[in-house]
């Protein structure tokens, strides 16, 4: 449901609570046993919250969601695009539990809905097929699938533990924690690599023994 008020575009979703399971990466305000109109709910919060100085620069709550729980009728107010003396606001909460049984998305989803549900990422595919099985070269690669698949952060983080790692071995099985190696070449390049690396080796030893 989208209303309009004073400027602000009002956007009150209808979820479940095990939604709320789902946002880990999330923090907001719940408040919970708020039957009636929701629209009526979130235009009186932020009314209060405003002139108790809490809501600051104009900000209002603009997206929230309401979902019921154990028969109560609870709305979430997430801490996006919103500023927030949060010292008042742990405050309030405290001072209006009886009344509204205020209590943080990060407290309520542990205490009442088990904990949050990590989502598993499925990796995707990627074919290594690298100039010599350069591990380097290879990295790239698997860096460039991981973004086609809209995974830039995870290809960033892959590309700095490679960098970091102590051994071929340990870089490759790096690179196979974010993407399914698929490419029998690409075995074949890596088995390739790592005969290279043992002869390299032995020749360092000879050398050093003479």
């Amino acid at each position: 449901m989208v209303t309009e008020k004073g400027g602000f575009s009002l956007n009150i979703k209808n979820i479940t609570a095990d939604d709320l399971r789902r946002m880990e990466d999330k923090e907001g305000l719940i408040l919970q046993g708020c039957g009636g109109d929701p629209k009526e709910w979130v235009d009186g919060i932020n009314q209060m919250l405003t002139e108790e100085g809490i809501l600051l620069e104009g900000t209002e709550f603009t997206e929230v969601s309401v979902f019921e729980h154990d028969g109560l009728a609870c709305i979430l107010y997430p801490f996006e695009d919103v500023k927030i003396a949060m010292g008042k606001l742990a405050v309030w909460r405290l001072q209006t539990h009886e009344t509204f049984g205020g209590t943080w998305l990060s407290d309520y989803v542990p205490n009442r809905l088990g904990g949050f549900r990590k989502e598993s990422v499925e990796k995707p595919d990627c074919a290594l097929n690298g100039e010599n099985g350069n591990i380097f070269n290879l990295a790239g690669l698997a860096a460039g699938t991981l973004r086609e698949h809209g995974m830039k952060e995870q290809a960033e983080e892959m590309k700095e533990r490679v960098c970091s790692s102590h051994s071929y071995e340990e870089a490759l099985c790096i690179i196979g924690e974010y993407v399914n190696i698929t490419s029998r070449d690409g075995q074949e390049l890596v088995d390739m690599e790592r005969e290279q690396e043992t002869r390299r080796e032995e020749t360092e030893k000879k050398e050093r023994g003479r």
